[in-house]
Parts: C-alpha cells; structure tokens; sequence
C-alpha cells in the first residue's frame, strides 16, 4: 500500500473547558493529545484560545494569564516532542505592543508557525477588538511580512497570516473562527495558493439555527475551493455570562459532510476522520481556475512530523457508499424527479428538433428498455402528444423467455402505446446459414447476429414512420463494452447513456412506487427482479433465462462503484480496490473485488472503439462516457 492512498487522518477535539485555569487546560490537552496518537491522527485540531478559554474578556489584558499561556504552550510543545502528530492549538500572544488571537502549530517539540485571527467580530458579545489587534497588522501594504518571525523560547518562529504547512505528502492552511464568516474567507487565499486542508480553530456559540447554517457554510465553502475542512469550536466549559458554547465540530471535504461531532457533551472528546487529499487533487488539476497569481507569495513551512511506527491505523472511520450513484434517502424525490427532468427534456428537444413522428423503442421486458419507455411515455404526456405516437417493439429470439416476453407485452399495453412484435428467430437462422454458421454453435457470432437484426429491425421502422430510434443501453454496458457494436450499441438518441445501472435499477423501483400503480407497477417490481440478460442464448428446458450478465461480466454494483471513482477522480486500481474492500465487507471478498476489478480495467480500456462513436445522449451523474464530452481516450491504449 502507497503513502495511505492519501487519505489523512485528521481530528477535532473539545477539550474540557477551565476558564483562565491555563495548567488545567494543559492537561485535559495533553490527554487528548495521547488519545488521539492512539488512534493514529496525524494533525490534531483545538479551539481558539485553548489554553485560555475564549470567555476570558478583560482578563486577557493581563500580565499574568499571558504568561500563564506561553508557559502551557510550552509545556504542550514539549509534550509533543517524540510523537507522531501534529497539533493545532490557540492562545493569546503578545507581540511588540498588540495581543494578537493565534493559532500556534506544534510537532515534535517545536513550534512551527503562529497565525494570528485576521476577521475579529464587533458584536456585542463578543468584541474582540476590545483586546486583540488583526491579522492584517503583520502585513506591509506591499502584501510582504512586516514582522516575519517571533521569538518563542530562544528560537526565532515564522509569524503571519501567509503561512502554508508542508508535510511530505500534504499541505494544510489555518484560519480563526471569523475568518470563516467573512466575505472572502483566508481560506480561499490559502487553498488556491496550496492548502489542501484547512483548520478552523473556533468559538462560536450557539444559538437556534446556528449550528445548520455554520454546517452550509463549512460544506459550501470546502466545495468551492475543493479542500478538506476541518472544524471544531468550545464546549461546555466556557462562561455561560451571555451566550452557551455547544462544542460544535465538522469535518468536511469537497462540499461532504464526512464527520459531525456531538454537541453539548460535558466531557472532551474527539471527532475523526480521513481526507482525501488524492480526490481533491483530480478536482484541482480539472479546474483551470485554481491559480496563484492574484493572491501574492505565501511562505511554506515545511513540517515533517515523526513517522509513526505503524504504518496505517486501519479501518478508516470516514465510510463509502457501495452505491455511490444513488441519492441519500432523504434526497430521493428531488433527485430522481431531476434524472427525469434531464431524461425527459432532453428527449423533448431532439424529439421536437427533428420534426419527428414517432419515437421507435425496442422493449425486451428488461430493466434498460424499461426506462427508456417510461422516460418517452413522460416525454410524450410533457409535450401533449398522444402515447400512440410511441411505437414498442417486441423481437423474440433464441433466448427470450416467457417471463420477459409477457412483462414487455403488459408493459406496453398498459402504457398504451403502439405495439409491434416481430420475431427474429427465422431471420437470424436464415443470416446464420447464409453465412454458414452452424447454429449449435452458440458463440459471439450467434449471439451478435440476433442484436444487429433487432437493431436493423428498429431502424427501418423509424424510416418508415419518420421515427427515431431511442437507445436503451446504460453507462455500466458502456463501460464494459457490453453491448453489440452496430448492434444495441447503436441508436438515433441514447437516453440511458449517462445512467449506470444501479440507477436504473433504482429509477425503476422509484417509478412504481411513485408514478404508477395497478398492473403497470405490479409489472415495473417484477421487471426489477428479473436477472439482467441480454437473453440471445437458448433459454432452459422450462422457458427460463440461462444467459445472465453478472455471472459474465461481474455484479453490477461492483462495477459502478469502480466506474464512481475511476471515472471520477481517476484513483489507481490499488485504491479502487482498497476502497471497495470497505464499502463491501460483507458482501465480497478481497480476492473476488480483486478479480472483478481486473475484468473491469481489462474490458474499459479494450472496448474504448465502441464509445469512441456513439450515438447523442443526455448527460445525467456527475460522469459520461461520451466521446465528444466528459472521457475522450484512444482507442488504441495500453491497459494501465
């Protein structure tokens, strides 16, 4: 295994809270501290003013709670010494004749940089300009450092509010808890200028409806500049004088919620996850926006933290969905009603820009052809034309079953569209011996001939009722290459290509719940539960299907989880693997996703001639195969 697939593993803790009582701070810290080397963190973030309590006011103008917090940090720098982390905590600190509010960053018994707060709020509670000088001080108009270092213990220590951390496989940036809040947050500044993560060392408080926006705001604000988040904020401990301190932490990454801590606990704790720092990286390089030239130069600061003697704390506490393309439940009407929305429009203009009578649909009675008849019955009932101008038709072959037959012949007629059935077992028998195929021989040759028939079938029915022919195959087949080339490959509009079939599954399941009932729902569940089959060889000897996709080509659901993230963020096949082993530990094992996987690289590279012409289709998830948008690839390529 690589450097940890460039997963980080990073924590928010809320330490027990002792207002003014720095040498209790110190050790509800250093407890957190040991508790999170334990669990393998590798930068450990603390509120603002952790040493102090951020509740402190008038108390942080004197002599003694500032000394008190440069000997706790002190004692928190030597604790360090030795460990494999890093950590993030505040503290007052006094520099020439202004008290700044800053974050200080410690490994290994150093201090590597102090940032100080550049936003301080003025609202009545909580007007830090009473007592703390900004950020911005430290900067000449020319953007340069003003005071470039401090003195810290003998030691010179960089200052300033242009500081990125470096460590050997990540860069991180610091803001303070308004800076968050402000109309152009540092955090922007930092990430263009590298940090792929950043931690916000906070002391909101709380009030009703705060702790979801603060959440928008996080997820909105990783999502913009495609960087980790990391949040935590005070607890409990804090004076309640005028406001209530809830503990509140988030870890974000690219506009997901990852991890979101308990609130109000009377006791610290630490909130744990992993960024991605390899996901946000293919985000990065694909946005041509992410330059350095209008923020000026910031200063890199190389932190090389001690290696841990284990190599990767396993498993990871962030979780993978094994069906990343399906919607959170809570999000299901809102996003199948848009995949509709894309599918239907999207059919509605071609439909409407060709002048086209009628729409020409193959209905086999499986889950493809079945959504695609849906999506041109809610096209037509959108435009207002009648249902008839849809013309189903049904082709039995070699290998199509009683079962699919009658949920074709239900379907269509429950829908009320035109319907058409035309068996292509003579024709394709008399093509086999015209091209003297022995037709016991049930190879590729057998089963191609019957999918190039249908597909001569349905294009000829368009000329002849000035129609178009809708394509049914989906992004999985795509993927894979398992479709007919010139065959079911080919089509005059390819509604189903930006849809893996895990979402076709599941649009299907969606619209009998929700759109239909009767026979047409009875039929869509008993759809659903067919084996998925291109059914082109002889059925067995009780009528039912023997050729089923996934014993050929792998589960389904494997296979949208590898095209997720290779597709999408372009992870190695190690990774996808390592990944996949997570999101389904119960189902597969290693070897098994190990063996699909392979399939998978070895059919996506060798098929890439099939996509490099298809036909249109409506882009849907967030990735397309189509050769003229989001993948362009030789056909011609060594499998990587």
């Amino acid at each position: 295994m690589d450097k940890k697939f460039g997963f980080v593993r990073v924590a928010a803790a809320v330490p027990m809270c002792h207002v003014a009582d720095v040498n209790a701070n110190v050790h509800e810290i250093k407890q957190q501290i040991t508790e999170a080397i334990d669990e393998g963190v590798e930068v450990l973030c603390f509120p603002e003013l952790t040493l102090t309590g951020y509740t402190c006011a008038d108390l942080f103008f004197t002599q003694q709670l500032q000394q008190d917090a440069l000997i706790g940090l002190q004692q928190i720098c030597e604790f360090t010494r030795g460990k494999s982390i890093v950590v993030l905590v505040g503290a007052p600190l006094k520099v020439d004749n202004n008290l700044f509010n800053c974050a200080f960053v410690l490994t290994d018994g150093e201090v590597m940089g102090v940032v100080p707060k550049i936003n301080l709020p003025n609202t009545g509670e909580f007007y830090e300009k009473r007592w703390f000088t900004s950020g911005r001080a430290v900067r000449e108009s020319n953007g340069q450092p003003r005071i470039p270092t401090i003195e810290l213990w003998g030691g010179d220590v960089p200052f300033g509010i242009d500081l990125l951390f470096m460590t050997s496989h990540y860069c991180f940036g610091v803001e303070l808890c308004e800076d968050l809040w402000s109309p152009l947050p540092p955090s922007t500044q930092l990430a263009i200028q590298g940090a792929e993560i950043v931690f916000n060392l906070s002391s909101s408080n709380c009030v009703t409806g705060k702790h979801a926006f603060r959440r928008q705001m996080i997820t909105q604000q990783s999502a913009r500049v495609h960087c980790g988040y990391v949040y935590t904020s005070s607890g409990v401990g804090e004076s309640t004088t005028d406001v209530v301190f809830s503990g509140s932490t988030y870890i974000a990454e690219n506009g997901d919620i990852l991890e979101i801590g308990e609130r109000f606990v009377h006791d610290g704790r630490l909130t744990i996850s992993e960024i991605d720092v390899e996901r946000l990286r293919t985000d990065r390089q694909r946005n041509t926006n992410f330059t350095k030239d209008q923020y000026g130069h910031y200063r890199k600061i190389n932190v090389a933290p001690i290696e841990s003697d284990i190599a990767f704390i396993e498993p990871l506490h962030r979780h993978f969905s094994p069906t990343p393309f399906l919607p959170e439940p809570q999000d299901n009407d809102a996003y199948c009603g848009d995949v509709f929305s894309i599918q239907t429009n999207g059919l509605a203009r071609r439909w409407e820009h060709t002048h086209a009578e009628t729409l020409v649909i193959g209905v086999s009675g499986g889950l493809d052809s079945t959504l695609a008849l849906l999506v041109a019955v809610q096209t037509a009932d959108m435009m207002g034309y009648d249902r008839t101008r849809i013309l189903g038709v049904t082709m039995p072959g070699f290998g199509t079953s009683d079962r699919t037959y009658s949920n074709a012949m239900r379907l269509m007629e429950a829908l009320g569209i035109s319907m058409h059935e035309i068996p292509i077992r003579d024709e394709a028998t008399m093509h086999l011996h015209s091209i003297n195929h022995d037709m016991d021989l049930h190879d590729v040759t057998y089963e191609n001939a019957q999918a190039r028939i249908r597909t001569l079938i349905l294009m000829d029915l368009a000329n002849k009722y000035n129609g178009l022919v809708i394509g049914t195959g989906d992004l999985s087949e795509l993927a894979l290459g398992w479709a007919t080339y010139c065959g079911d490959h080919m089509s005059m509009y390819g509604i189903n290509a930006g849809i893996p079939k895990t979402l076709v599954r599941y649009l299907v399941i969606y619209a009998a719940e929700n759109y239909f009932s009767g026979t047409i729902r009875e039929t869509l569940v008993d759809i659903v539960s067919t084996p998925v089959s291109p059914e082109l060889l002889p059925t067995d000897e009780q009528g039912n299907i023997a050729q089923k996709t996934e014993e050929k080509v792998g589960p389904y659901e494997l296979h949208d989880f590898f095209i997720y993230y290779f597709l999408r963020f372009g992870f190695s096949r190690e990774k996808i693997a390592y990944m996949a082993s997570l999101a389904f530990e119960d189902q597969y094992t290693p070897e098994q996703i190990e063996y699909w996987l392979n399939i998978f690289m070895h059919r996506f590279y060798c098929q890439q001639f099939k996509r490099s012409c298809l036909p249109d289709g409506p882009k849907v998830c967030c990735v397309s195969l189509s050769p003229r948008g989001d993948w362009r690839m030789p056909s011609d390529i060594c499998e990587l």
